[in-house]
């Protein structure tokens, strides 16, 4: 494992001998890969979901020198896929043997970030293992859904129900617009964060910062290695002429939502202890995680309870955190969120979130705590107390406290 070399940030930093575990159960990801994430019906719309995933796999292993046999588990998220054991399929196509296991998480959108704090406490709980763990979403393939009517006869629907109907169980387009009204998150600083989101990726891919962790694919039609979401062509004034999409007179539209894509993300977790052992020299000691859940008609801000809870427990504030990628479904969302945490937009996704690049369902948990490290190599800042969130439908969230560190010194 290489990075960049560490040095010591100004940021508050949680101190080494505030980790609670010794180094056979501290959990850390020493590296983290993903796909170009790319427009439903795109570039990789004729990839299944495990084909996707297969190869961030392989490069995983690769880079970090596992040997496939010692591989404890595979943990992997999806959301609308066709059931069965994504995991375990995608696995055996990477070339892992047969005795190695996997197993698929579904949490819909915090599918693939859940995983990895699955794996994060199984760590935890001893053993020094090593798991991949990660997220895969092919919308472009995915079934379509139907149930049974009385006569036998099958009729689709678009999505699962998530929460019964006394809760009101709103689309995702509904309960952004909720959330928009419930904390005055104006259309215009909607906008704003959304076209910014398009910028700081269009500057982020120009200036080289995806390269090193995407993984290209190769599907029929040739390569494919870059995002091909973010849009050279949005100006305040096309944003301001997009209609609601949701709700007449809203302030949610198709320019400040993101739109649906296809991706893999994964990580490698282990040890401290096995971490050294396999030669890793920086990773991301993961900290705190939580899970919570809330009021589902604002399920967008399910993300701010569940990182209020992992910081009150490390005794931090929003103010601590250095870096932080937050999986942008909507503008009104994400920006209700950060108020919400006290979290701020200039160490938010620096170079852009799922507004630009798409949201991959079952892969965008992974994919932000693959920009995380991706960030932290860039920077070489050790000692920075970061966060991966994500708001979930059905009301709930997850965050995960992470720390970029020289894994000799840790």
């Amino acid at each position: 494992m290489t990075g960049s070399q560490p040095t010591t940030s100004g940021c508050a930093a949680l101190a080494p001998d505030h980790l609670a575990l010794p180094p056979d159960r501290q959990p850390v990801i020493i590296a983290a890969l993903r796909t170009p994430v790319c427009r439903t019906q795109g570039a990789l719309r004729g990839v299944p979901v495990h084909e996707l995933l297969a190869p961030v796999l392989v490069r995983l292993l690769a880079d970090t020198g596992v040997a496939p046999e010692d591989v404890t588990d595979v943990i992997m998220g999806n959301a609308v896929g066709a059931g069965g054991n994504m995991a375990r399929l995608a696995a055996l196509t990477a070339g892992l043997p047969v005795t190695v296991p996997g197993v698929t998480v579904d949490r819909q959108c915090g599918s693939g970030l859940d995983a990895i704090v699955l794996a994060s406490r199984l760590v935890a709980a001893g053993g020094s293992p090593i798991y991949l763990a990660g997220g895969a979403e092919s919308t472009s393939t995915a079934p379509l859904r139907a149930r049974r009517n009385d006569d036998g006869e099958p009729e689709f629907f678009a999505r699962a129900q998530f929460v019964p109907g006394s809760f009101g169980d709103p689309d995702m387009g509904i309960a952004a617009e909720n959330v928009a009204r419930e904390y005055a998150v104006s259309k215009d600083r909607q906008d704003t964060f959304a076209l910014s989101s398009h910028k700081k990726a269009l500057a982020a891919a120009a200036a080289g910062h995806f390269q090193r962790e995407i993984v290209p694919l190769h599907p029929p039609a040739g390569e494919v290695a870059a995002d091909d979401g973010p849009r050279r062509n949005l100006t305040p004034a096309v944003m301001a002429r997009f209609p609601a999409a949701f709700v007449p007179g809203g302030a949610v539209t198709a320019g400040n939502s993101c739109f649906d894509a296809d991706a893999a993300s994964a990580v490698v977790i282990t040890s401290l202890e096995r971490a050294r052992d396999l030669g890793a020299t920086d990773g991301l000691l993961v900290l705190g995680t939580d899970t919570a859940g809330m009021e589902p008609t604002l399920l967008g801000v399910g993300a701010a309870s569940a990182a209020r809870h992992v910081l009150a427990a490390a005794g931090l504030t929003g103010s601590g955190i250095g870096m932080v990628e937050f999986n942008e479904a909507f503008a009104s969302q994400t920006l209700a969120c950060l108020d919400l945490v006290g979290l701020s937009e200039d160490v938010t996704n620096t170079d852009g979130g799922a507004l630009a690049l798409g949201h991959a369902y079952g892969a965008s948990g992974a994919v932000l705590v693959t920009r995380l490290l991706a960030r932290a190599r860039r920077s070489g800042s050790t000692g920075i107390p970061s966060l991966a969130m994500i708001s979930i439908a059905g009301g709930m969230g997850t965050a995960a406290l992470l720390q970029y560190e020289d894994l000799r010194a840790a």
